[in-house]
């Protein structure tokens, strides 16, 4: 299997990166396009595949294509590559906001599209995709996709409609999740700490409550009535995050995130 890359900065090279590591497949059957010489020769010199400048190149080339450009690039790239792209290619598109209406009325009611939201944790085989697949995608061509997206992290299968839902979930989520251990670690160092045991110390706190979410399967508010003991420290710090209105802070954000994707 041939997999290609239109674009190869964060997200692009995440992906590359898990695919490679995981030995999914070799250096040499993964080729990816960037106008950036920069991000060219970086990709190169670390993963050590072909890139090019010519995106027809790479989308002529590869039996799974994934579009990895920013949303307001997309229509340009596709009108660029779309008659050369194969009639058995997979397109695979994790463009935030482009959804399977949009990918088909410019790539070809023909094309077999994919429509994905990975996110950043790709970099350390732990990212979070979501996947839709469009009407020509077979279910063996589905079972390749997701099993690419796997060997970087979890994929799952979900409804367009929730596509929205899961950019602000999952897509953009890393973000609010690093600001949270920022804030941790500056207390921490307000608490006498060394930064760089107070980065240590929030992180590992946050991956371990997550992989307690993911593998215990309780319920996260029970989880957190396990650590808040009566007249305990923990829930005299719940008490002033709830004054500060930290979930409606949270929930807040990921509306307009939500409501971003809807509109790009």
């Amino acid at each position: 299997m041939k997999i290609g890359f239109i674009g190869a900065g964060n997200m692009g090279h995440a992906i590359m990166g898990g695919i490679l590591s995981k030995g999914l497949v070799s250096k040499e059957d993964v080729v990816a396009a960037d106008l950036s010489e920069e991000i060219r020769k970086s990709v190169s010199d670390e993963l050590g595949i072909k890139m090019t400048a010519d995106n027809k190149e790479v989308a002529g080339a590869v039996d799974v294509l994934f579009l990895a450009v920013k949303p307001i690039y997309g229509e340009a790239v596709i009108n660029d590559i779309k008659d050369v792209i194969k009639a058995e290619t997979v397109v695979v598109s994790i463009m935030a906001g482009r959804n399977l209406a949009w990918l088909k009325e410019r790539l070809g009611a023909d094309k077999k599209i994919v429509r994905t939201m990975p996110n950043t944790p790709a970099l350390v085989l732990e990212a979070m995709t979501a996947i839709c697949p469009g009407e020509n995608v077979s279910d063996s061509e589905l079972a390749s996709v997701l099993e690419i997206f796997g060997s970087f992290g979890k994929a799952s299968v979900v409804n367009e409609n929730t596509m929205d839902a899961v950019t602000a979930v999952s897509g953009s989520s890393p973000a609010y999740v690093f600001m949270f251990i920022e804030a941790m670690a500056d207390a921490a160092v307000k608490e006498g700490m060394a930064r760089k045991d107070a980065y240590t110390f929030a992180a590992q706190a946050v991956l371990g409550s997550a992989k307690m979410v993911l593998e215990m399967g309780k319920h996260p508010g029970e989880l957190k009535d396990m650590v808040c003991s009566p007249a305990g420290t923990t829930i005299d710090a719940v008490k002033v995050l709830e004054e500060k209105g930290f979930r409606g802070a949270v929930m807040e954000a990921m509306h307009q995130c939500a409501e971003k994707s809807r509109t790009i």
